[in-house]
């Protein structure tokens, strides 16, 4: 019951505040108050509709609202989300693109499971949308996965993507982005073992933590400094009733997204009140760059407990894939078995969740790979969100990508896809909102 009663208190407050939140709005938007000139009560409805919109968002998944991709002849090509293969933690999702045949590239994008949905994604799946054929693991809210599913660690995990890379065949290229980087590279060993046939052609890091001792980072010094003891009593929380996965331990997504922005404090406090004098003077609007950027940012999700407790124990304190000392069901996984993919990693050099050494370790562990089929990238002043989602992704780690898919594609040149080759130091625009380099929000 602390569990559930802890789990309830959080949600009780997010309550709180958007109820407080939309009865600012409401008063401050009395017309009577219209014939006093005073800014306090442009303020307070200001107040109000920041505050209802950003705490309302917390408990909401976004929708993809994926733009309609532009044909050879101008015409749109709607784009629609639909499963491919379904399973209670998580599914694998296919970007259809109506009236258009299928693409040569075939590209799994790994996303995270890290408090965050997958549509986190939504501007790199737009960046990639014109020239591959695009799939991407969708996660689920462990709050609302029933107790009778069972558990959910990183070996489970694992197994997904080693289920999802089978189905989509040996010609499909992975990107996985942060989080899964060790995991996915867990899988494509386990494939490469047991089903060499069902391989991934290529596979791509970005900003993961395959060896997380190689660089600190807050995240890594955390992990080092807290028992595990400790991190489940202060993190573990049992889902309210309110909820079909009552009872199911869970690390909540209202955590971590504390985390997120104690990280930041100071940037995302200048962000909010910013925002707030907007909505005074009538400059915000709906779809502006913070209402983008924070719609997203604040919708979060739960972990399972045991997830997020294996990653912490296994990935940053044992540092079981650094030492390739992984197991999957008690059965040894060696990194060294992969021998026929190609592998790139790419580091923001002012990444400060993964910092630079921590992904590129895999390449040294990839024993059997060789070394014309491995390649790294190090991005100039990017930080962690910039490098798979920013200008830094879409200007100039998102071509190099393509161009490592198209140099490992199993296709003749006269039928390789045309490379999307940087223009008088320009990229196409995506149409994506942008970001610093930093990774922050650009307020």
């Amino acid at each position: 019951m602390r569990g559930i009663m802890s789990y309830d208190a959080m949600e009780t407050i997010r309550n709180t505040n958007e109820w407080m939140g939309a009865s600012a709005k409401a008063m401050g938007s009395y017309p009577i108050f219209a014939l006093i000139p005073h800014p306090a009560f442009h303020l307070l409805s200001a107040w109000g509709r920041v505050t209802e919109r950003s705490f309302s968002r917390m408990v909401v998944k976004p929708d993809w609202e994926l733009p309609p991709i532009i044909g050879d002849q101008g015409q749109d090509h709607i784009v629609y989300v639909e499963p491919v293969m379904r399973r209670a933690f998580g599914d694998l999702i296919h970007f259809r693109v109506a009236r258009r045949e299928p693409l040569p590239r075939k590209v799994l994008l790994v996303a995270p499971m890290s408090g965050h949905y997958a549509t986190l994604m939504r501007s790199t799946v737009t960046s990639l949308l014109n020239d591959c054929e695009l799939y991407i693991t969708d996660w689920h809210n462990a709050r609302d996965i029933p107790v009778s599913e069972g558990k959910f660690d990183i070996e489970d995990y694992t197994q997904y993507l080693v289920d999802f890379i089978r189905h989509l065949g040996p010609d499909v290229n992975v990107i996985a982005v942060c989080q899964p980087a060790p995991l996915a590279l867990a899988a494509t060993a386990i494939l490469a073992e047991e089903d060499p046939k069902a391989q991934p052609r290529t596979l791509t890091l970005i900003g993961g933590p395959v060896d997380p001792d190689a660089a600190a980072t807050e995240v890594t010094d955390f992990g080092n400094r807290i028992t595990m003891g400790e991190l489940e009593h202060l993190a573990i929380q049992s889902v309210g009733f309110k909820y079909r996965g009552a009872g199911r331990m869970v690390y909540p997504g209202l955590a971590q997204l504390s985390s997120f922005i104690s990280m930041n404090l100071e940037t995302h406090s200048k962000a909010f009140i910013n925002q707030i004098f907007a909505e005074a003077r009538g400059t915000a609007t709906e779809a502006d760059k913070h209402n983008k950027f924070y719609d997203e940012y604040l919708a979060v999700m739960d972990m399972t407990a045991e997830f997020y407790l294996s990653t912490v124990e296994r990935i940053f304190k044992n540092l079981e894939i650094a030492k390739n000392q992984f197991s999957v069901e008690g059965r040894p996984v060696d990194i060294g078995k992969i021998t026929d993919v190609a592998v790139m990693t790419v580091e923001g050099a002012n990444d400060d969740i993964s910092a630079p050494g921590q992904c590129v370790a895999a390449l040294d562990m990839c024993t059997g790979v060789p070394a014309e089929k491995k390649v790294q990238h190090l991005e100039p002043g990017a930080g962690h969100y910039g490098i798979f989602a920013g200008k830094s992704w879409r200007l100039n780690i998102r071509p190099l990508v393509l161009d490592f898919i198209d140099d490992n594609a199993a296709l003749p040149d006269s039928v390789k896809p045309k490379r999307r080759r940087k223009v008088g130091g320009e990229a196409a625009d995506c149409g994506v909102t942008d970001v610093t380099d930093s990774g922050k929000m650009a307020v």
